[in-house]
């Protein structure tokens, strides 16, 4: 049977690979397993160095698991098109298959890759992969794109009843000669890149094992208390799964299929562990809704979803932004996140809110500044949920909600972080500040600041912004767009 390339892009696995295993059935297990450096990832618009070391850790976690089948990954670098024909002549491939992502620059990358291939009489497929539906299996009655969640949830969840999920096993492998030659994996200094921060365990084996302690029902966080943990970025009550996800280490179809079989249990579940999945299904449903916003109004990479917001007038001081990406705006529960994503490249899901709010609400700084930021330092950065999330924050996106729902970050501190454990993490000189003032600690008296061994205006910063002056500025900035002031 002839070889087939399985080209590796955002599935860095070998189980639940859908690509991989059409390619395993259609040429007996002869796979030559590649992956191409694309110099227009590596360097473009949504570079990053931290999801860069990440990718090069999990590209050494795949090449082992496929060393112990007797193969190994086959490096390339460069154009992709020109790299895929190239090992198709060098090891007389018949084809290339490959799973599909949804990205604007990689819908037009695909399409000329499998025209071009086709024209040179090789076999070009892809496959569905990254998402559990496609951007045209989940519509209204009128055919059309959803540009609500909840509406789109639901038909998404009603499909799901009708269909399944059924993760593929690993396929059967069989090394095959002769083998092409690969270039070595290379460290971040050979790509010119710098990345100095701790990374999680890489590879499927380590995403599949948090995966399975995440779902474990006996531990008393964790999937089964997810809807009461969720919201307290000092706890440990979310999966932490999003990384693995955006390299496709794990597959979401894996993820979904824990999420379920958790469900079939659920005469033995307590209604907290019940509603606890069902929020959790819902998150990777809204992973296949902001693919799916992205796919059908692409506008939203540029501009507001909602166009008439591109008209907003921002403020953009530079200050009060460096101010926010240092994590010195003087308000803790903000300056923790920004800390928490310049440390380890991740932020909970509730500080997200938090910060995106308080930047585009407060600070009056558009959206777009707070996505590349996001973008540059979030090991699970993803155009479609960082863009969509961004804009849900900014009133600009999709979600019915009006523009003026604007989080108030000391009473959000106070409620998702109510004995400090998260800002005492990654704040640090508020250590000793006693837990009634940790989220204003501007109004610690002055001997209190002493014994708590911090000077506010000195150590910790003052407040950057009223918030109050800055809520009722934001509102008239938004209204003057929607017609209402």
């Amino acid at each position: 049977m002839p070889r087939i390339i399985h080209w590796f892009r955002r599935d860095l696995r070998l189980g639940d690979n859908a690509a991989l295993t059409a390619a395993a059935r259609a040429s007996g297990g002869a796979v030559l397993p590649v992956f191409i450096l694309d110099e227009a990832i590596l360097f473009g618009r949504f570079a990053s160095p931290g999801r860069t070391a990440w990718l090069l850790a999990n590209l050494r976690a795949l090449d082992e698991a496929l060393r112990a089948r007797g193969l190994g990954l086959i490096l390339r670098r460069g154009d992709p098109l020109r790299e895929l024909l190239a090992l198709a002549r060098e090891s007389g491939a018949a084809g290339v298959y490959w799973n599909r992502d949804y990205t604007p620059y990689a819908i037009r990358r695909d399409s000329a890759v499998k025209e071009a291939l086709r024209a040179n009489g090789l076999a070009a497929h892809s496959f569905k992969d990254a998402v559990i539906f496609e951007m045209d299996e989940v519509l209204t009655d009128a055919g059309t794109p959803y540009s609500v969640y909840t509406p789109y949830a639901r038909r998404w969840r009603q499909r799901l009843a009708a269909e399944g999920c059924f993760p593929y096993p690993p396929p059967h492998l069989i090394p095959s000669q002769p083998w092409p030659a690969s270039l070595p994996i290379p460290g971040m200094a050979d790509l010119g890149l710098h990345y100095d921060q701790p990374l999680p365990p890489a590879g499927e084996a380590a995403a599949r094992e948090r995966l399975a302690t995440f779902v474990d029902p006996r531990r008393q966080s964790g999937i089964a208390a997810y809807a009461e943990q969720r919201e307290y970025p000092g706890s440990e009550g979310t999966s932490r799964l999003s990384p693995y996800l955006r390299l496709g280490a794990l597959g979401i179809r894996s993820a979904l299929r824990a999420a379920l079989d958790c469900e079939a249990a659920s005469a033995t579940l307590t209604p907290l562990a019940r509603d606890s999945l069902d929020r959790w299904i819902g998150e990777l449903a809204w992973r296949d809704f902001y693919v799916q916003v992205l796919y059908h109004f692409p506008h939203v990479l540029r501009g507001a979803f909602k166009r008439e917001y591109d008209a907003l007038a921002w403020e953009n001081d530079p200050a009060l932004l460096a101010a926010w990406q240092e994590g010195r705006t003087g308000y803790p529960i903000v300056d923790a996140a920004m800390r928490q994503l310049r440390q380890e490249g991740w932020m909970h899901n509730r500080a997200r809110m938090i910060v995106a709010s308080f930047l585009t609400k407060d600070l009056l700084v558009d959206w777009r500044q707070g996505e590349r930021h996001f973008m540059r330092l979030l090991l699970d950065g993803d155009p479609a949920a960082n863009n969509g999330g961004w804009q849900w924050a900014a009133g600009t996106g999709t979600d019915a909600q009006p523009y003026f729902r604007i989080f108030n970050p000391v009473s959000q501190g106070q409620k998702f972080d109510p004995a400090g454990v998260y800002v005492r993490r990654y704040v640090p000189e508020l250590a000793a500040v006693p837990a009634q003032f940790l989220h204003t600690p501007h109004l610690l008296p002055q001997a209190e600041q002493i014994r708590a061994g911090v000077l506010i205006g000195r150590d910790y910063p003052l407040p950057v912004v009223d918030h109050r002056a800055r809520r009722a500025r934001a509102l008239d900035v938004y209204g003057k767009v929607k017609g209402q002031r």
